[in-house]
């Protein structure tokens, strides 16, 4: 009789326990807290919106974010204050150290996005000085891009410090007439580029891609001596243009073992520069938040996103 009246009890305890164990919906309850570093420039800040919607939104995870220099977010994998870099710009040296070495970090897949980094003039300066194009030529035209800080040298405006740049030691290898100036931010460099094509007024700057920029002002790539491969390994005797660059996700090692569906999101993340650039100019020109570009973008571009949710 005691055995009989503990089978009611018994099943009853092992069907709530059962219940229990069952995952909550995701919609109302976060699947943990993935940390995104966001680096200062606004393709990189409108990538993260949009891999922090799609965590948030279709996975049920929470997002944290942080504003933070290139290197000091690699330096950051070991302690656990960030688990992804969204967009990575070669960083050989710092992917020896903390991928290779210390074993703290790994690559998790290119962006889609294609990387280009290099001089440009404004279009009307190319049309109006066809040989302006060619590195060769840039000390006949030093004095078009004098400044108050570059006295009798010319300028080349360079965006933030911390930036992938080569450009020091371009001008000191190939002996050319100018001084690298340093505008602070991408903001600046934009605002140059916005203020040179509507004044006419000369400048030659340090610029990139994927930047929404070239679709609404007309830049002209200076050609500098032709990239090969090794040609950039020694920082100091650089004497070669910017590599193409393949960018690709940087993430900890502890997030790519323990991460589960977000890290697979943030792997099987892939889009294109003219992607980047539409939710970059909505940011910027149609004045909307981060998470607002990155909402719309994804009620427009299901066919694109769909894929990379993990089943």
């Amino acid at each position: 009789m005691r055995m009989k009246t503990l089978v009611g009890p018994l099943v009853a305890a092992l069907l709530l326990a059962a219940c229990s164990s069952e995952e909550p919906d995701s919609a109302t309850v976060s699947k943990g807290t993935v940390d995104i570093d966001v680096h200062a420039w606004v393709g990189y800040e409108a990538q993260a919106a949009v891999l922090a919607y799609l965590l948030e939104h279709e996975l049920g995870y929470t997002v944290k974010t942080r504003k933070a220099a290139e290197e000091q977010s690699w330096r950051d994998f070991a302690s656990g204050k960030v688990d992804v870099i969204v967009e990575n710009w070669g960083h050989n040296d710092l992917k020896k150290e903390f991928i290779e070495e210390k074993k703290v970090a790994l690559s998790a897949g290119l962006t889609g996005n294609k990387g280009v980094i290099g001089w440009y003039v404004p279009e009307w300066m190319a049309k109006k000085y066809p040989d302006i194009t060619d590195y060769r030529n840039l000390n006949k035209y030093a004095r078009l891009f004098r400044t108050e800080k570059t006295g009798n040298a010319g300028q080349i405006l360079d965006g933030d410090p911390s930036f992938v740049t080569n450009d020091e030691a371009l001008v000191k290898n190939l002996n050319l007439n100018y001084k690298v100036v340093y505008s602070g931010s991408e903001e600046e460099l934009i605002k140059a580029a916005q203020s040179a094509t509507r004044n006419r007024t000369p400048l030659l700057m340090y610029f990139y891609e994927p930047q929404w920029l070239f679709t609404k002002v007309k830049l002209v790539k200076v050609a500098l001596p032709a990239y090969a491969v090794g040609c950039d390994e020694v920082p100091a005797k650089v004497a070669c243009d910017y590599p193409p660059y393949l960018l690709d996700k940087i993430v900890s090692r502890r997030f790519a073992e323990t991460g589960g569906r977000a890290y697979e999101l943030v792997r099987n993340f892939n889009w294109t520069n003219d992607d980047q650039n539409t939710v970059a100019s909505d940011m910027i020109n149609e004045r909307l938040t981060a998470e607002q570009a990155a909402e719309r973008w994804v009620a427009e571009n299901k066919i694109v996103w769909k894929d990379w949710i993990p089943r």
